[in-house]
């Protein structure tokens, strides 16, 4: 186990280089970049005061020099892989900061949003996808199949429009607030108070991002459940005169487990980051995707770089967890070898 875990965090290595390889060459040869886009403003004041005649190679390499152009591209790639691996991403081309900072000052959004999200999806759709495998072909099985599978073809953002104009204060009701992960006052608010506030915000946001997901999973225990209902050792469990919980929850379930780890990873992953960008633009919530958008249109390309070096490490390191887990779900999985 030792072995194998070494062996993947030095695999990650080669596959985080490639990923900041891929993206280095994407954003620095990219037409439109800050560069670019520097020396188009500085001639647009120039024809707007009145002052012809545009920049001159001073200038210019000036401005080259302000956002590290004025380097070859191999030592500005050395710079940057070196640094990332510090984890010292520079400073933003936009705003000057501290690009970890800047990062930082969104992550509680992202986060907010991810691990709720990814607990309400797996707390809420393992017991019903249970409920409906052992409900086979009930009238409850199939409402329930036609309300995930509605919910599954629906959108988020489209979700999170209906959502806000219905309970958002529109012409409706006003139950839920429109913007931001807290109120105004949320620092004058006793804890307690302050907890409600929260989740209050939260409630619409989780419900865009989980109702994709949650069918996905739904169908998938469902599935699995089946399956393993109906092999050998449930039978002989039951001829035992074990009860139908403990065949269920002490038999089945752990070998149903499997492939909802196997899912685990891009679950995760999905939930802080796919669809983020909508639903945070939706709800007003300043978050990592909403940063990452912006800076790919400002090209911003020292916090680009930063994100995406952010979620292939997260994502590594999730698919690392995922696997790891698979020992405790099922112990006849060892590692003790890595197939070559």
């Amino acid at each position: 186990m030792i072995r194998y875990f070494l062996t993947r965090v030095l695999l990650m290595l080669p596959t985080l280089l490639g990923v900041l390889t891929i993206t280095f060459v994407l954003t620095q040869f990219v037409p439109g970049g800050p560069v670019e886009q520097a020396i188009s403003e500085m001639r647009e004041r120039q024809q707007e005061s009145g002052k012809g005649g545009g920049l001159d190679a001073k200038q210019i390499e000036a401005i080259k020099k302000l956002y590290g152009f004025d380097k070859p591209p191999l030592e500005r790639y050395w710079l940057t892989v070196t640094s990332f691996a510090r984890f010292e991403f520079g400073k933003s081309f936009q705003s000057n900061k501290d690009v970890w900072t800047l990062i930082k000052e969104k992550l509680p959004v992202s986060i907010s949003l991810g691990i709720w999200s990814f607990l309400a999806t797996y707390l809420l759709s393992i017991p019903l996808g249970v409920a409906k495998a052992v409900r086979e072909g009930s009238r409850f099985d199939a409402v329930t199949s036609l309300v995930v599978l509605t919910g599954f073809a629906l959108p988020g953002f489209v979700l999170g429009v209906v959502l806000i104009v219905l309970f958002c204060g529109g012409t409706f009701f006003d139950w839920f607030p429109l913007r931001g992960l807290t109120s105004d006052n949320w620092s004058s608010l006793d804890w307690p108070a302050r907890i409600l506030d929260y989740f209050w915000h939260l409630v619409l946001p989780l419900i865009c991002l989980t109702i994709g997901s949650f069918a996905t999973i739904t169908m998938l225990t469902k599935n699995t459940f089946i399956e393993e209902i109906r092999k050998q050792y449930v039978r002989v469990a039951r001829a035992k005169g074990l009860s139908e919980r403990r065949v269920l929850y002490r038999h089945i379930f752990r070998n149903a487990l499997l492939p909802l780890v196997t899912g685990l990873p891009a679950a995760l992953v999905s939930a802080f980051f796919g669809g983020a960008l909508l639903i945070e633009t939706l709800f007003s919530l300043d978050g990592l995707g909403l940063l990452s958008y912006e800076s790919i249109l400002r090209r911003d390309f020292p916090v680009v770089l930063a994100s995406v070096y952010l979620l292939c490490l997260i994502g590594l390191g999730i698919k690392l967890l995922a696997d790891l887990l698979y020992v405790l779900v099922d112990p006849r999985v060892q590692f003790g070898r890595v197939e070559r």
